[in-house]
């Protein structure tokens, strides 16, 4: 497998674009700049560069999922689709967006040793636990605990490998968290310990399960495969 991905970085901001292209080429990575939606369609459609991932502004068209969908009718190849947390319009565009096929947020401020941890499942998903990238539209309470913080709010969605919340408050990406809820079908209290994988205040924050006992994962496994 190679270690060298070229992607696709489609924002109307010169500064968002060099500076995620200044991440990327320091990892040794290729990348293509798009500062329009008709640039982002054409470099996605060109087969003697494939794209590996595309890093998408959503404000690059009136309508989000039109925009997702364009770009993969265009392209030769499956790949995943990454926005950029900060052009997300509203928290209601959420479930829209993963039915589109959005695989995850990135915050564009985001300081550079950040970049490239946040995209790496992306990259590589073969390195990581990422059991399946189906996600189900849940608005469930959830508490969470991140060291003296301790808050509820409802879920986004949640998917066999995390959950998506909804808070005007959240957690800075890389935090270490603790939550709890229960699904509508069962009784059982689940608790994990994860991580914030995105973050945005617009949104809110998806939270990355990193353990927790196989009661619980097994009943989110059946969940989500019972409701995707």
């Amino acid at each position: 497998m190679s270690l060298s991905k070229t992607i696709l970085i489609a924002h109307r901001s010169s500064d968002v674009r060099g500076r995620i292209a200044t991440a990327l080429a320091d990892a040794r990575h290729d990348y293509v700049t798009a500062e329009t939606a008709e640039a982002a369609a054409a470099a996605v459609a060109d087969p003697a560069r494939p794209i590996s991932l595309v890093l998408l502004d959503l404000g690059l068209a009136p309508d989000a999922a039109v925009l997702v969908g364009d770009l993969r009718r265009h392209a030769p190849r499956a790949m995943p689709v990454v926005v950029f947390a900060g052009t997300v319009r509203s928290g209601a565009d959420v479930p829209t967006l993963l039915t589109s096929g959005v695989a995850g947020y990135l915050n564009e401020h985001a300081v550079t040793a950040q970049i490239l941890p946040a995209l790496a499942p992306h990259l590589f998903p073969d390195s990581f636990d990422r059991r399946s990238s189906a996600r189900v539209s849940l608005g469930i309470p959830v508490s969470y605990r991140a060291g003296q913080t301790i808050a509820g709010a409802l879920t986004a969605n949640i998917g066999k490998g995390g959950i998506g919340v909804r808070t005007m408050s959240p957690l800075a990406n890389g935090t270490a968290v603790h939550v709890k809820f229960k699904l509508p079908t069962s009784t059982l209290e689940i608790e994990a310990t994860g991580r914030v994988a995105w973050s945005n205040r617009q949104v809110g924050m998806g939270i990355q399960f990193e353990r927790m006992d196989n009661d619980a994962q097994t009943a989110i496994d059946q969940f989500v495969d019972e409701n995707s």
